[in-house]
């Protein structure tokens, strides 16, 4: 079950001017599964992406980046699920390329106009054919408020779909701001098997776009961790379609700018935390906050070192109040200076270690109390600096490993 997350509202979920969204079944690895989400961009949009920084990276990712780089304007994207044609060497990118010119003669348009994505299973052949017989469907089908559908369509092993809308006022017009992501499983995004994509409405100067995707990365799905594997597939998109109502936003430090930059960031990071919530097996979402570092790399070394430790994850599975096991990997995260004798840590708002040992007046019992809740927060002190980060995980429990052992079958 998902922690604190259930299946958004359709009608909450807000259409985006110049998106139209189509869904059919292309029967990639399921029958009677929609499989194929197509997003359709009215001419004039702007897209910028950030992807996995794997080496071993999937086709549809490299196809990506090469179109995003030709600039010839973006008109379409084109995704699947079921199978995330990575590892599959020539023959991935010939088919992903395949899927790119079926669209483009759909749509009369240049393959380098449409963006593939793919996610699912890996080293297994893209059966590009049923794709591209599925597009006309898919086309037809496209709608402007088909957003929830289309969280739907782009799942995996996710149990609910994400999806989020913001609305802003900018320049005397509102703007709208909605995405949708999916990812449940092989998460520990690295940008510079998840998948977002975020939509806006808003009006900016030619090549605006590229210059904030990044950021808004980072303070989200670079902020997040399941299982702590780098997917060969991350993707993270995002549009504007340039039709509100306002004048250009040419900065992103205008009163303007930061005010599209909040609605797009809040997106972003309800996206990447539901990601988190709906983590294979989880069953409860972690904050680890680390205060004190001397610089932003080692407060996100230790953030992660604490993150990614099966140890912790399932000792907080178990409520179980294990603390030696977070201060070890504190420890081992690589700040090679790091004087033990300064740190202090909170489990919740218990305080439980104080000069690198264990408080004289903490109570066992009260840890694990703020441990059995459903969301739990780590803080944790280096006495180093000033400088704080956060990151976003779950536990793990036995369901975690059933799933993963599940997967192919």
């Amino acid at each position: 079950m998902p922690v604190n997350l259930s299946a958004p509202d359709p009608s909450r979920i807000l259409p985006v001017p110049g998106v139209r969204i189509g869904i059919a079944q292309a029967h990639v690895r399921k029958p009677n599964k929609n499989d194929l989400t197509v997003m359709l961009l009215d001419a004039g949009a702007q897209v910028a992406g950030v992807f996995t920084q794997n080496r071993f990276c999937a086709a549809p990712v490299q196809l990506c980046r090469e179109h995003l780089q030709r600039g010839m304007g973006i008109r379409a994207l084109v995704i699947n699920t079921g199978n995330a044609n990575a590892g599959t060497g020539a023959d991935g990118i010939s088919r992903a390329m395949a899927t790119c010119i079926g669209m483009a003669q759909q749509l009369d348009l240049a393959p380098e106009q449409i963006l593939p994505y793919s996610t699912g299973v890996i080293m297994e052949t893209l059966p590009s054919e049923r794709i591209i017989a599925a597009l006309p469907a898919a086309i037809q089908s496209a709608a402007a408020a088909r957003w929830a559908d289309a969280a739907s369509a782009i799942m995996t092993t996710d149990t609910v779909p994400k999806a989020a809308s913001r609305q802003v006022k900018i320049g005397g017009a509102m703007v709208t701001v909605t995405g949708i992501s999916k990812g449940a499983g092989m998460i520990r995004p690295n940008m510079a098997t998840m998948l977002g994509f975020v939509a806006t409405d808003a009006k900016l100067a030619p090549g605006m776009l590229g210059g904030i995707v990044k950021t808004l990365a980072d303070g989200s799905f670079n902020r997040i961790t399941v299982d702590g594997d780098t997917s060969t597939n991350d993707s993270f998109t995002v549009i504007a379609t340039n039709q509100a109502a306002h004048a250009p936003i040419t900065s992103w430090q205008s009163a303007e700018g930061q005010a599209l930059q909040a609605a797009l960031q809040a997106v972003a990071t309800e996206l990447a935390q539901a990601i988190v919530r709906d983590g294979e097996g989880a069953t409860k979402f972690i904050t680890v906050r680390v205060e004190g570092a001397a610089s932003s790399e080692e407060a996100l070394k230790a953030c992660y070192a604490i993150a990614h430790s099966p140890l912790v994850k399932t000792a907080l599975y178990a409520s179980d109040p294990n603390l030696g096991r977070i201060l070890a990997a504190v420890g081992y995260a690589g700040i090679a200076d790091l004087d033990q004798t300064q740190i202090s840590m909170h489990i919740g708002d218990v305080h439980v270690v104080q000069d690198g040992g264990r408080l004289a007046s903490y109570k066992e019992a009260d840890a694990a109390a703020v441990m059995a809740k459903p969301e739990i927060q780590i803080t944790v002190h280096l006495g180093r600096g000033h400088v704080a980060e956060t990151v976003w995980t779950c536990d793990f429990s036995e369901d975690y490993v059933k799933i993963n052992a599940d997967y192919r079958s």
